[in-house]
C-alpha cells in the first residue's frame, strides 16, 4: 500500500489553495474539540448526533433522545467532518493536502467547496445504500477525500507523487500507479470484506462522483487526462 508524501505539481490558476486549506483545518478542528477530548469529552455524542445512520436516515431506526441535533438528511455532510480516531484524520488529511490543492486549482475556490461536500455527501449516501439497516455510524472524510483522488487522476495521471510503499520504503511513482493501486485494494475489500469496520463503499461512491463531476466542474480551458504534462 502506498502512503502518499508529495508530488510537487504546480498551480496555475490560483495562488494558494486557500479552501483546501480551509477544509483541513475545520476538519482538525471539530476533531481536536468534539473528539479528541482536550477541550471537551464528547467523542460519543458527536458520533451518534452528527455520524451517518443509515437505519435513522431510512426511518426504521430513530436516535436517543437528546441526539437528534441536526435534520438526519445533513449528517450525510456532516459525518464528513468527524472521524474514528486521530489516525484516521491525519490519513485523510495527509491524502487531501497531498491531492486536493491541484483539483482546486483545476475548478476554482467555490467550486472545490462544491464539490468536496457533493463527494462526500455522494460517498455517505452509498453507505447507506450498501447497508440500509446498519445501526453503526460513518464518520470520516475518507468518501470526500476519494472523490479528490479520483479528479486528480482525471487530471494529472501523469504527475510522480512521492510516496512512503508499504509505509517505510520511499518512492516516486505516477499518479495512475498510486492511485491505481489505492483504488484496486478499496474494490478487493468492498468484495472480499464488506462487513469489516472500514466503510470500503463509501470509498468507492465518492471517487465515482468525483470521477463523474471533475468534466463538470473544471474549469473549460483545463484537459482531462493530461498525458502530454511534464512530471514534476
Amino acid at each position: 500500500m502506498f502512503i502518499p508524501l508529495y508530488d510537487g505539481h504546480p498551480l496555475r490558476y490560483i495562488r494558494f489553495p486557500v479552501m483546501n486549506w480551509s477544509i483541513i483545518g475545520v476538519t482538525v478542528l471539530f476533531w481536536l474539540v468534539f473528539q479528541s477530548g482536550f477541550v471537551i469529552d464528547g467523542y460519543l455524542s458527536s458520533v451518534v448526533s452528527f455520524g451517518l445512520i443509515p437505519a435513522v436516515l431510512f426511518e426504521t431506526a430513530v436516535l436517543p433522545e437528546g441526539y437528534a441535533q441536526v435534520p438526519t438528511a445533513v449528517t450525510l455532510i456532516s459525518s464528513v467532518f468527524l472521524h474514528g480516531d486521530f489516525l484516521h484524520l491525519a490519513t485523510n488529511m495527509l491524502f487531501l493536502w497531498v491531492f486536493g490543492d491541484n483539483v482546486e486549482d483545476a475548478v476554482g475556490h467555490l467550486a472545490y467547496a462544491v464539490f468536496y461536500l457533493v463527494c462526500g455527501a455522494g460517498a455517505s449516501l452509498a453507505f447507506a445504500l450498501m447497508a440500509p439497516s446498519t445501526q453503526v455510524p460513518l464518520v470520516g472524510a475518507s468518501g470526500a477525500v476519494a472523490g479528490v483522488v479520483a479528479a486528480y487522476l482525471m487530471l494529472h495521471p501523469r504527475v510522480r507523487v512521492w510516496v512512503l510503499v508499504l509505509a517505510r520504503i520511499p518512492a516516486r511513482l505516477g499518479a495512475l500507479w498510486v492511485i491505481g493501486a489505492w483504488l484496486a485494494f478499496q474494490v478487493a475489500n468492498a468484495f472480499f470484506d464488506p462487513t469489516g469496520q472500514v466503510a470500503w463503499w463509501a470509498h468507492l461512491g465518492g471517487f465515482a462522483v468525483g470521477a463523474l463531476l471533475i468534466p463538470v466542474f473544471k474549469r473549460r480551458d483545463v484537459p482531462l487526462f493530461e498525458w502530454n504534462a511534464a512530471t514534476s
